[in-house]
């Protein structure tokens, strides 16, 4: 099993309103995978577990929200690995803008 995508935006939102940016912008998230579709999530907490479809596979995702920072683990399937490094740099790229 390959290693999540993990990343931590920082933010100055505090907890609770980083949450509800966060869970106000669960549908952009599709747009960082390549040939991404459905979004499934679930909050449990503080955390966010979401799931989406691309490309035939399904990747399981979490977002945890804290005081100053979000961090973010994606778990592609190894036909997905090629696309990491393209996943990351959209992920560093968007999640800041979910946050705003």
């Amino acid at each position: 099993m390959s290693e999540p995508i993990k990343v931590d935006i920082p933010h100055k939102l505090g907890r609770e309103t980083a949450r509800t940016r966060m869970a106000g912008g669960i549908g952009k998230l599709a747009d960082m995978i390549p040939g991404g579709g459905t979004v499934q999530h679930r909050w449990e907490g503080d955390t966010l577990h979401f799931t989406l479809n691309a490309m035939g596979q399904t990747i399981a995702s979490k977002v945890e929200v804290f005081d100053a920072h979000v961090h973010a683990e994606v778990d592609l399937p190894p036909m997905l690995m090629m696309f990491a490094g393209k996943v990351r740099d959209k992920l560093l790229q968007v999640a800041p803008k979910l946050l705003k």
